[in-house]
């Protein structure tokens, strides 16, 4: 049985790696069974949030005007992590925004880890939902959802739930696909480059011909984010 790992759980602007950013990071260190060290951080997306992520989260723009880049974030967060088995609910969600995040700085980020979603969808068939918050409340856990720290917290607590009542089974049930049995990670995804010259002369020519504001700080946008924003500007205002 895995009795040390790191939990983590991110807020994001959007359910793509890809396209959408991390707002913030809630990580959990646990060792012998014992939580012994918290971590949490926002992160500046450099980007307006959607009022549904603002309403979802509880996070407001101006928290995260202040907070550090991911570049900034990143060193921190590898120290908290170590090379640890990582643990999430829905753990492909939060491993995908940190190894994309990672390959965009040239860093490189490779882990196993454990999902209780896949435990509970294995286990817990009859109930009617088996996302976090619904597991926390049949378990009787102290919830607040959709903040970074909270989840992990909670993941954490549902975690030990699921080993009290289902580990012994899978032990004897679960063979080679033993749940409980900490997986390679594995999310394959291409680094994006900076913003080129040419585009930010392009944006900074739509702005000023449209008397445009954006709301990101364009030298701070990738060459694919850039692509996005000249095209919206174009389509909505033409050249």
């Amino acid at each position: 049985m895995t009795e040390s790992y790191v939990c983590i759980d991110l807020e994001t602007t959007g359910l793509d790696p890809k396209r959408d950013k991390i707002i913030e990071i809630g990580v959990v260190k646990v060792e012998r069974n014992k939580v012994v060290r918290e971590w949490e951080t926002y992160v500046n997306p450099n980007r307006k949030l959607e009022e549904r992520i603002v309403e979802l989260t509880g996070i407001q723009d101006e928290q995260l005007s202040k907070a550090p880049k991911i570049g900034e974030v990143l060193p921190a967060l590898f120290e908290m992590l170590g090379n640890d088995v990582l643990l999430g609910h829905r753990i492909m969600f939060d491993y995908s925004f940190i190894k994309k995040a990672a390959v965009d700085h040239k860093l490189s980020f490779e882990r196993s880890g454990i999902d209780t979603l896949k435990i509970a969808r294995k286990y817990l068939t009859d109930l009617e939902s088996r996302g976090l918050g619904y597991l926390c409340g049949y378990y009787g856990i102290c919830h607040k959802a959709h903040r970074a720290l909270e989840d992990a917290r909670a993941t954490v607590e549902l975690y030990r739930k699921l080993t009290e009542s289902f580990y012994e089974k899978e032990l004897t049930e679960g063979g080679p696909d033993h749940l409980f049995r900490p997986r390679p990670l594995c999310y394959h995804v291409k680094r994006d480059t900076p913003i080129t010259v040419s585009q930010k002369e392009q944006l900074y020519k739509l702005m000023d011909r449209h008397k445009l504001i954006l709301d990101v700080d364009i030298a701070e946008l990738t060459r694919s984010e850039a692509s996005r924003q000249i095209d919206r500007l174009l389509a909505v205002y033409g050249r």
